[in-house]
């Protein structure tokens, strides 16, 4: 009787996992151009933004240490703070990515008064290449060394919908 019990419930769970495994995130429009990015770190969400209507938002992963701001190389913290995208990369080891301008000034005066280097290559990025499969199960837990993850899928999306020069604003 437990053990019948025990594999519907494993089978429950895993007809659970595929469901949202395989459940179609809506796009951007074709004719879509981001220029605004709002990231709430707290509430592990970023907002696309088209001349101020919101276009779609994003559950995200972090830094694998996410409470409060990016101060210094290797903290494991994603900044905080007004930024650009500064670059577009389409061969990233990461799928795809987009570069976030960190260290700004206040970053690099900050970590100045600290000693230590600020660190920076901070990006929005798909998932590690070869483990696209994963899928959105990423967001699961906190697993990058800073960046913004994303599947590889809304990468794409916001690749092609994001120039260089939007701004992002990242908040705890």
């Amino acid at each position: 009787m437990i053990k019948k019990a025990a594999a519907y419930c494993t089978l429950i769970v895993l007809i659970a996992c595929a469901i949202y495994a395989c459940y179609p995130e809506p796009k951007l429009p074709g004719n879509a151009r981001i220029n605004k990015l709002l990231v709430f770190k707290s509430k592990h969400r970023m907002l696309a933004y088209e001349d101020n209507k919101l276009l779609k938002s994003y559950q995200i992963s972090l830094g694998f240490c996410p409470t409060g701001k990016k101060q210094v190389d290797g903290d494991g913290k994603t900044p905080e703070g007004d930024y650009t995208i500064n670059t577009k990369n389409p061969n990233s080891i990461c799928h795809k990515n987009l570069g976030i301008s960190y260290p700004n000034k206040t970053d690099k005066a900050n970590a100045e008064l600290l000693g230590k280097a600020t660190g920076g290559d901070i990006k929005i990025h798909g998932l590690k290449n070869g483990h696209g499969f994963i899928g959105k199960f990423h967001r699961w837990r906190d697993w990058t060394d800073g960046c913004i993850g994303v599947t590889d899928e809304e990468i794409d999306d916001l690749y092609a919908h994001v120039p260089v020069g939007t701004p992002i604003r990242i908040l705890p």
